[in-house]
């Protein structure tokens, strides 16, 4: 089983999303047992739903984000995941400042999994509209399918 920890600011747009769609992708592959859960690196909306906005986007295209809460990143998670993807390069940082000397490998950007976007962050969505979440889904899925790919490999 590969353990891996989706992590964004607040945890209540990007990465419980990401949490969600690589979820039921390696739900419907049935291929490899994954776990995976999702954080922020603020405690601003902890033991919060996710935004209503990507709870929407999401349960459009099928994923339900319903159950999660937002909770923040802790040292020990570094141990537990084996797999600590940022949403984005200054999340990227801070979880750098965090992580211990010897678990330092494990933290990554989540789109280092899908080369051919050409891009390094899933953007906030959160001050803007609608579009925004719909870009953070396209992001994510493809993000996904890059990441079940390597882990299968």
């Amino acid at each position: 089983m590969t353990r891996v920890l989706f992590v964004c600011m607040g945890n209540i747009c990007r990465s419980p999303t990401a949490e969600a769609v690589v979820r039921e992708y390696a739900r419907r592959e049935a291929v490899l047992t994954v776990e995976v859960d999702s954080a922020g690196t603020h405690g601003y909306h902890r033991g919060d739903p996710p935004d209503e906005r990507s709870i929407i986007a999401a349960r459009r295209r099928g994923y339900d984000l319903t159950a999660l809460r937002a909770r923040v990143v802790e040292v020990t998670d570094f141990e537990r995941f084996d797999l600590v993807l940022a949403m984005d390069t200054a999340v990227l940082e801070r979880l750098r400042a965090l992580v211990p000397s010897r678990h330092a490998a494990r933290v990554k950007l989540f789109l280092e999994f899908a080369p051919a976007l050409g891009r390094r962050d899933v953007p906030d969505p959160y001050y803007g509209g609608a579009a925004g979440f719909e870009e953070v889904l396209d992001l994510v899925e493809e993000g996904a399918r890059g990441l079940l790919a390597a882990l299968a490999r």
